[in-house]
């Protein structure tokens, strides 16, 4: 058996599948120690952890403690006269309207950043050496004294050469075994300084915090019999041995989210959608990315409230809207729809469990699209009534009703999303009408055909058990590990020789990384170069198999980086102008050959029966039925209401929905 168990904010949702036996479980999230809801879950599916072969585990945690500020007491040491560089940060303003514009706060304070005599030129020679004794008797005397449990090394050009970094590193290692040593050498071996200072901050930030987490889940698993492997997804799509997830917790950003856009993209294919759209609406949150040729879009630099994150990532725009999003009238009298949640406690005041303010999962049930007796496979009864009253404060505020009110919010919330998914489609060229929308999570589907009509997309892939697609995508990823390298360069055909010497080391690296995690079989290398003219501020990420780099002179380079400027900008390349590799990422995985068949799992049972459904002001009778009452290959007319353990559908009027041989529900667009 193999278990996936991702933690949301609100649900913690597991997947277990053996052969072709599939069971989930979501249970109520418990965010001051996750792990606990990730042991619930567990003891709650009642197996044996010693008949559990593989755990693969994803979770908010890291991106948690960056946003709450809940990591331990960490340092910053840099190069003596850059102490002040996560302050200054870069010579822009976000809002250039706002008179009261902050920039974002760092994570750890400026008494707390510290300097060390050196300095690199940008080649990674020699220019001050490295004053060792002023590291013994000032520094590390400074970190003893004030108990810091992590420390940040950061020093000028250390990309190019780390042997200053590595020494500070041994040196307060020496002298303060317990303190964690984070190097940006180890963590992004690239330029521009404050974008790798502040990554290392923030990856020294979140060590304790993720190492402590795991050791706690460790220990969980194992005094439950667990001896199999235990894996942890990371924000670029892959997952890595636990072990590995300590070495480099940069990684550990948008774990859990990832891991949903993976099962999507893996699930879609089997119908053969592969240009994709995907939004995952939970309690909290809604995260949306686009699939392309079946290729997940990344992007090398992330925010985490608004501090940079130079780490490659899926490329996710995530926006407060989820099923716990509170619905609340702003000073002008505007029906808003979060950022601020209702979260797992109390929740909903459908949940009976002390909330009175109205949410979108609230405004569901007034509105008929969640009927109360069949949430979570009628696991949970919702409360009508208490989400009723929870809209009579703002109906009364606006001069309108409770049904009016919710009915309201839940267009306001598509259309938060609407917005979302034209910042990652149309803001970038990308017209979302040739993709398929798929939308997942507990209350994706509920709002998956008004946003198709907005957008004008005419096809939705639902995935089996959409609910819990994020656990899912946990068991269908593969081993994933990225390497990078600064190596500015003119291109030319002198140069290639050094660029292959280097590409040949990372290749080596990787390959013994994963010997030293345990990783057996094929092994996959892709390499991405970021390439840009000369005089340009910034790169484009182009890709080559390991056999197509080898096999091109800097001529055939020179034009698949034009194919890629042209592809991106829709403007043609400037033919004379000199193009330059800034650097080199190798991505080393081990494929995951043993995707599991996802298959809905339903413990509903009833009749297909008739209910009300109010929407746009219409009330409509609406067939209700479960989603294991669907035919394979049968077409049923909307409005209608499916129902499962995870998640319920509804398909408007104008929307037929066809159960297909990969258990996949296809929405197409009718012509009325």
């Amino acid at each position: 058996m193999r278990l996936g168990v991702e933690v949301g904010g609100t649900f913690t949702d597991l997947i277990a599948i053996q052969g072709g036996d599939v069971r989930l479980l979501k249970v109520p999230s418990t965010p001051s120690e996750p792990e606990k809801a990730v042991l619930n879950a567990i003891d709650a599916l009642g197996v044996s952890l010693k008949d559990i072969s593989e755990f693969v585990h994803g979770s908010t945690v890291a991106t948690n403690t960056i946003l709450e500020r809940k990591g331990f007491r960490t340092a910053f040491v840099t190069t003596a006269g850059f102490r002040d560089i996560l302050e200054i940060q870069r010579h822009d303003r976000r809002n250039i309207y706002d008179i009261n514009y902050q920039k974002p706060e760092p994570v750890i304070l400026r008494e707390d950043c510290f300097e060390v005599v050196e300095r690199l030129d940008g080649r990674g020679s020699v220019i001050i050496p490295l004053d060792e004794s002023g590291v013994k008797t000032t520094l590390i005397e400074l970190l003893r004294t004030r108990e810091y449990v992590s420390v940040a090394v950061c020093l000028l050009n250390a990309y190019e050469n780390p042997e200053h970094e590595r020494r500070v590193a041994k040196l307060i290692r020496d002298s303060l075994p317990d303190v964690r040593v984070t190097c940006s050498s180890d963590i992004i071996r690239e330029f521009r300084e404050y974008e790798r200072a502040s990554t290392t901050v923030l990856s020294a930030y979140v060590q304790p915090v993720i190492d402590r987490y795991l050791g706690r889940l460790e220990k969980g698993l194992a005094d439950r019999g667990f001896a199999g492997s235990l894996s942890i997804m990371q924000s670029n799509g892959g997952r890595i041995p636990s072990e590995g997830m300590r070495r480099s917790c940069i990684s550990a950003f948008l774990s859990g989210p990832a891991a949903g856009v993976v099962g999507a993209a893996r699930q879609a294919a089997r119908s053969g959608f592969d240009d994709l759209i995907t939004f995952d609406m939970g309690g909290t949150s809604s995260d949306v990315c686009l699939i392309a040729s079946g290729h997940v879009e990344t992007s090398v630099q992330s925010e985490v409230d608004g501090l940079p994150i130079r780490y490659p990532m899926v490329d996710i725009t995530t926006i407060g809207a989820g099923g716990g999003s509170i619905i609340w009238v702003d000073d002008g009298g505007m029906l808003r729809v979060g950022p601020r949640s209702a979260g797992a406690n109390p929740g909903p005041a459908c949940y009976g469990r002390g909330g009175t303010l109205p949410t979108v999962t609230d405004a569901h049930v007034v509105c008929g699209t969640l009927q109360p007796n069949t949430f979570l496979g009628g696991r949970m009864t919702l409360d009508p009534d208490a989400a009723g009253a929870a809209f009579g404060a703002l109906a009364d505020k606006l001069n309108s009703t409770p049904d009016d009110v919710a009915d309201s919010a839940l267009s306001l919330a598509a259309a938060n999303i609407v917005r979302a998914i034209q910042a990652v489609s149309t803001e970038r060229g990308r017209d979302p009408r040739d993709f398929a929308l798929m939308p997942f999570g507990g209350a994706g589907p509920l709002c998956a055909t008004e946003i198709a009509d907005e957008l004008g997309i005419r096809r939705i892939v639902i995935p089996p058990n959409p609910g819990v697609i994020s656990a899912f995508g946990l068991l269908a990823a593969d081993h994933v590990m990225i390497d990078v390298a600064s190596h500015q360069a003119v291109l030319h055909d002198d140069m290639i020789g050094g660029f292959r010497d280097q590409i040949d080391l990372m290749v080596a690296k990787g390959r013994s990384e994963c010997e030293s995690l345990g990783l057996t079989g094929e092994v996959v290398n892709k390499i991405l170069l970021d390439m840009r003219f000369s005089g340009q501020a910034f790169e484009l990420q182009v890709p080559f198999t390991l056999e197509e780099f080898f096999a091109m002179d800097a001529q055939g380079l020179n034009e698949r980086f034009r194919e890629t400027y042209n592809a991106v900008f829709m403007l043609r390349a400037p033919g004379a102008r000199p193009v330059e590799i800034v650097a080199i990422r190798l991505v080393t995985s081990v494929p995951n050959n043993a995707v599991p068949h996802l298959r809905w799992a339903s413990t509903v049972s009833r009749d297909r029966r008739s209910v009300q459904v109010r929407r746009h002001g219409v009330v409509h009778d609406c067939q209700e039925i479960v989603v294991d009452q669907l035919v394979v290959g049968e077409p049923l007319k909307g409005p209608a209401l499916i129902v499962s353990d995870t998640s319920s559908i509804f398909a408007e009027p104008g929307w037929s929905v066809v159960r297909d041989e990969a258990e996949n529900l296809v929405l197409s667009k009718v012509d009325l």
